[in-house]
């Protein structure tokens, strides 16, 4: 058997990270080939392609300075290029991109080729409703597809620091951890609507009691989520405590870059999006994105009484409720009836 070639889709901080530490692992390994390929939306930095920049200095500046990706990691900015040369494609990109993305591969992978999913949210599509990603990507590409998330800040995995994932697949033989993948995708998307929460708190000046208090409804509201909307997809209470639930909340709610720039946007009043030019490089934030979504679904069952930290959450980002009215929506909460 050929050794395999693995790809990765998606060169922001998490997916440079994410090839860094692809392109060690392949490394001596008879099952894989020694080069590992990254597809990067090519843009310009000072003057330079960034592709050109990654493959001469190894090292993606925008989006991951300070870190040194292997020198097998091969930046490429055409995406029907490393869709056909990959066998297991790990997609590693804001959400938002994920259609655009497999559109463009569509037709253009070997067959029999994999994915791998580190992307954290939902699909919302007017007319057809909420769709998980990894469906997202079976249905357009034909090609199965397996999960990672877990409590895994970029800049911390990128300096190998101690951490956990949990992996979830359809196939118990290819799942490390479980075959929960609802649970295991939906947590890695929700828990960013949560932290957005948890950075309004800290803008605000409340202290940690009341920053607990949000994550536990959030976790709540993250359960009573999943199961109204996939109760018949073998959602299982466990699986919420695994490194996907659980961990990964208090870590994004601690230090992500959702808690960051939601404190920022209380203290400086500053526009979301001015923000993100200024605190990531132009990066979207995940956590608004998801919560637009999640808000759409829940006004369409009429459910947005029942969700009020993530309802909440979308009507502060798009200024409908001031951000110094959050806790007041969360006095009532349906889990302190």
């Amino acid at each position: 058997m050929s050794p395999k070639n693995v790809a990765v889709i998606g060169s922001g901080n998490w997916g440079s990270c994410i090839a860094r530490i692809c392109g060690h692992n392949v490394v001596n390994q008879e099952n894989f080939n020694s080069e590992v390929r990254m597809w990067v939306f090519e843009e310009m930095v000072d003057g330079k392609k960034l592709t050109e920049i990654i493959n001469t200095q190894h090292e993606n500046v925008k989006y991951l300075p300070g870190i040194q990706l292997p020198t097998n990691v091969v930046a490429n900015p055409d995406l029907v290029a490393v869709g056909e040369w990959a066998d297991i494609l790990v997609f590693v990109l804001p959400h938002q991109f994920l259609p655009r993305t497999c559109n463009t591969l569509k037709g253009h992978l070997k067959p029999g080729a994999y994915g791998v999913s580190l992307i954290k949210g939902v699909h919302v599509e007017e007319g057809k409703g909420m769709s998980l990603l990894s469906d997202l990507i079976r249905e357009s590409l034909g090609i199965d597809c397996a999960l990672l998330m877990g409590a895994n800040l970029a800049p911390e995995v990128a300096q190998e620091t101690y951490c956990e994932a949990t992996i979830g697949s359809r196939d118990p033989a290819k799942a490390l951890t479980t075959d929960d993948e609802v649970v295991v995708e939906l947590c890695g998307a929700l828990k960013n609507v949560v932290a957005t929460g948890a950075g309004f708190c800290d803008g605000l000046g409340y202290g940690d009691n009341t920053k607990a208090a949000v994550i536990r409804l959030g976790l709540m509201e993250m359960i009573h989520f999943i199961k109204t909307f996939y109760k018949d997809r073998g959602v299982r209470d466990e699986t919420f405590f695994e490194s996907c639930g659980m961990a990964d909340l208090v870590t994004t709610c601690y230090g992500g870059r959702n808690r960051k720039l939601a404190e920022a946007f209380v203290r400086t009043g500053k526009p979301i999006t001015q923000l993100e030019e200024e605190m990531l490089n132009g990066q979207k934030l995940q956590g608004p994105l998801t919560a637009a979504e999640v808000y759409t679904m829940l006004n369409e069952r009429g459910l947005v009484k029942r969700f009020p930290l993530m309802s909440a959450v979308h009507l502060i980002c798009v200024g409908q409720v001031a951000p110094n009215k959050f806790i007041d929506e969360l006095r009532e909460h349906p889990e302190h009836m």
